[in-house]
Order: C-alpha cells, then structure tokens, then sequence
C-alpha cells in the first residue's frame, strides 16, 4: 500500500515550518520583516531545498535587496535548520521570490475594475429581462 506523503513532502513541510519560524524569532534584520514561506520543493535526495517566500512590500528594489539577505544568511539559516531537525542531511537552501501572492491581487484588482466599468451609467440597465420583468 503506497503511503499518503513521500518522505519528501514530509521533509519539506517540516523545513517550511521551521523556516518560517526561524526567520519570524531569530533573524533580526529590518528588511526581513512580514516575510512568508509559502512552500518548500525539496529534491529526491534532500540535498538541496528551494524555499518559496513572499514580502509584504512588492517594489522589485526591496524584494532583491530581501533576497540577497536571505542569500546571505543561508548558512545560519540550514545551522539552524539542522539543530532543530533530526537528520543525516541538511539541504542547501536556495530562496526565490514567490509573485503569486502579488500576481493574485493584480487580478483581483483587474476583475473588480471590469466588474465596475460595466455597471450601468445613472442607473440605466443594459439587461432587457430587468426591464421586463418590472413591467
């Protein structure tokens, strides 16, 4: 019988988990601050991660900046990791900025701005089964 999680996914919710709660209580940088872990894609061999993270700012000269700290701090950040997990081994961390978040809000924003360009105009309807129906 196949099991629900490859030992991979597990692995990887598990980095998530401790990731975000190292980046939310150990690092101290001003830059780093409202940042997300959105998912975690670990390879079949567990040596390498890719850590998806969201900003709450979204100007792209901060989202780098962000990323290069993150960059920085890997080494502390898998030193971390691999006191908190019981494992032979610990991934390298690579972080790349996750734009669904923003990418989902855009459209959201768009679908709000048909949806108000094609409300009638002083009131007038544009559907003919309103008109009926209130005669």
């Amino acid at each position: 019988m196949a099991r629900e999680f490859a030992r991979t996914d597990r692995v990887g919710q598990q980095i998530q988990k401790e990731i975000a709660t190292i980046l939310m209580r150990e690092i101290k940088d001003p830059r780093l601050q409202m940042t997300t872990v959105s998912a975690v894609e670990v390879t079949r061999d567990l040596a390498y991660a890719k850590i998806f993270v969201t900003f709450f700012n979204d100007k792209p000269d901060e989202i780098k900046a962000s990323l290069e700290v993150l960059a920085d701090a890997e080494g502390y950040i898998r030193s971390l990791l691999g006191k908190r997990l019981r494992a032979r081994i610990m991934p390298h961390l690579r972080f790349i900025y996750d734009s669904s978040m923003s990418e989902g809000v855009r459209m959201s924003a768009l679908v709000d701005q048909a949806v108000a360009s094609d409300k009638p105009v002083n009131g007038e309807t544009t559907d003919s089964s309103d008109e009926e129906q209130s005669e």
